[in-house]
C-alpha cells in the first residue's frame, strides 16, 4: 500500500539533511553547469547578433535595380540563316542600359500594399570623385530618404556626428564616411567639391559623419537626400536607380525576389544572394556556438548524473531499511525522485540567477573601438530560450536518473 505524500516528503527531506554536504555538492554542480551554459551562450549569440547586424541590418531584403549587362538578343541569334545553329559569341559589350527604374512610383505603391512587405524606400547610387586638392578620390553618393532608411535599415545608428535630418534641413549638404573625412581632413561645416562621371563639379556641405564599422565602406560612401542627388546628376524628379525592400519574413526573400523580377520586368537581388559568403560564415559561427553550448550541457550533465548516482548507491542501506519497514518500490522511487527534483530545481534556479548575473556583468564590461561607434559594452543576448533550457535540463536529467 502506498504511503501518503507528506510522509514520503518528510523522509526525503531527512535523507537530504543527513547527507547535506553531498546534497550541496550536487546542487552546486547543477548551478555551475547551468550558469556557465547561460553566460557563454548569451555572450556568443550576442556577438553573432552584433556581427550579423553590421551587414544584415543595413542590407535590403530585396533590391530592385537595372543591371548593366550585354543585350541577350543578338543579331546572329535573330537571323533565320543561323537560327538552327549554336552560336558562340564573345567579347560582348553592354548596351546603353537604362539605370533608372521605369515607372518606379507605380512599383513602390504596389509594393507598399503587399502584405509581405514591411517597408519600401528609394535610393539613387551615383559614382563621383571627391576633390581633395589636386587628388580625386573615387567614391559613391547615395541619395536616400533619411527617415525611411533610419526606420528600416538603422541608418541613424551609424551617424557618429550630426543628424540624419540635417540633410533635408540644410541645402546642398551631405553626410560623409568617417574614414574618408579623416583622409581628406574635413570637419562638419566644411564644403567639399565633388565631380560627377560626366565632369560636372558640385559643392556639398558636410553636416555629419557616418561610420559603419567596415573601413572599406567608410572610405567611399557618402549620403545626401534624393533631390540633391538628382540635382547633382542633372536628372528629373522621378529618377531612381534602386528600390530597397524590407520584408516581414527574411527567409522568403529569394522566392519573393524571383516573383518581383517576373512581375515588374526588372533585376531583383535577395539578401541571401547578396551576402552568400557572409551567410556561410554566419552559419559556421552558429554551429560552433551551439556545439559549445551542447558540450557545456553534456559535461555538466555527466557531473550531475555521477553525483546523483553515487548518492543513491551510498543510500542503499536506507533503501533496504525503508523496504523492510513496509515501503513499496514505488514509495522508494518517489522518495528519491523528490530528492533529485529538489536538487535539480534548487541548483537550476541558482544556475539561472548566477547565469543572468554573469551575463549582466559581461554586458557592462566596456568595449569601445573606433570601428564600432555604436557599441559601448560587450553584447549579450538575454533570450528567454536559454533560461527555459537551463531550468528544464537539470530537472529532466535527475528524473531520468531516478
Amino acid at each position: 500500500m502506498t504511503m501518503n505524500f507528506k510522509l514520503l516528503s518528510n523522509i526525503a527531506n531527512s535523507l537530504l539533511i543527513a547527507r547535506l554536504k553531498q546534497s550541496v555538492v550536487a546542487a552546486v554542480g547543477v548551478t555551475f553547469g547551468i550558469a556557465m551554459f547561460i553566460a557563454m551562450q548569451s555572450f556568443m549569440t550576442g556577438l553573432d547578433k552584433l556581427l550579423d547586424g553590421l551587414v544584415l541590418n543595413r542590407t535590403p531584403h530585396v533590391r530592385l535595380y537595372n543591371e548593366i549587362k550585354p543585350n541577350e538578343r543578338q543579331p546572329v541569334n535573330e537571323s533565320e540563316m543561323y537560327k538552327r545553329s549554336y552560336n558562340f559569341i564573345c567579347s560582348l559589350k553592354p548596351s546603353n542600359a537604362r539605370l533608372a527604374i521605369y515607372n518606379n512610383g507605380y512599383i513602390m505603391q504596389a509594393l507598399k500594399k503587399d502584405n509581405r512587405v514591411l517597408g519600401v524606400t528609394p535610393r539613387i547610387t551615383a559614382q563621383v570623385f571627391f576633390n581633395n586638392g589636386v587628388i580625386d578620390i573615387n567614391g559613391v553618393i547615395n541619395g536616400i530618404d533619411a527617415g525611411q532608411e533610419s526606420r528600416l535599415f538603422h541608418f541613424s545608428d551609424y551617424i557618429v556626428s550630426g543628424k540624419a535630418g540635417d540633410m533635408n534641413n540644410i541645402a546642398n549638404s551631405f553626410i560623409l564616411g568617417k574614414a574618408l573625412a579623416e583622409t581628406m581632413l574635413v570637419n562638419i561645416g566644411d564644403v567639399v567639391q565633388i565631380t560627377t562621371v560626366d565632369g560636372e563639379r558640385y559643392p556639398l556641405k558636410v553636416v555629419g559623419f557616418f561610420q559603419s564599422g567596415i573601413r572599406d565602406i567608410d572610405m567611399i560612401q557618402s549620403y545626401t537626400n534624393i533631390a540633391t542627388t538628382q540635382k547633382i546628376l542633372g536628372r528629373p524628379a522621378n529618377y531612381i536607380t534602386d528600390i530597397e525592400i524590407k520584408l516581414k519574413d527574411l527567409n522568403k526573400a529569394p522566392s519573393i525576389a524571383r516573383e518581383f523580377r517576373e512581375t515588374y520586368h526588372i533585376d531583383a537581388e535577395d539578401i541571401q544572394t547578396a551576402n552568400a559568403q557572409y551567410e556561410t560564415g554566419s552559419n559556421v559561427r552558429l554551429v560552433i556556438s551551439y556545439s559549445v553550448a551542447f558540450t557545456l550541457l553534456l559535461v555538466a550533465g555527466f557531473g550531475i548524473y555521477n553525483i546523483l548516482n553515487m548518492m543513491i548507491y551510498e543510500k542503499m542501506d536506507s533503501i533496504a531499511i525503508l523496504k523492510a519497514t513496509g515501503f513499496s518500490g514505488n514509495d522508494v522511487n518517489r522518495i528519491f525522485l523528490t530528492i533529485s527534483l529538489s536538487i535539480g530545481f534548487v541548483g537550476g534556479m541558482l544556475g539561472l540567477l548566477f547565469g543572468f548575473l554573469l551575463s549582466f556583468g559581461i554586458n557592462h564590461i566596456p568595449f569601445e573601438t573606433a570601428a564600432l561607434p555604436t557599441v559601448k559594452t560587450y553584447p549579450v543576448n538575454y533570450s528567454p530560450v536559454f533560461y527555459i533550457v537551463g531550468i528544464l535540463f537539470p530537472i529532466l536529467l535527475v528524473i531520468s536518473k531516478v
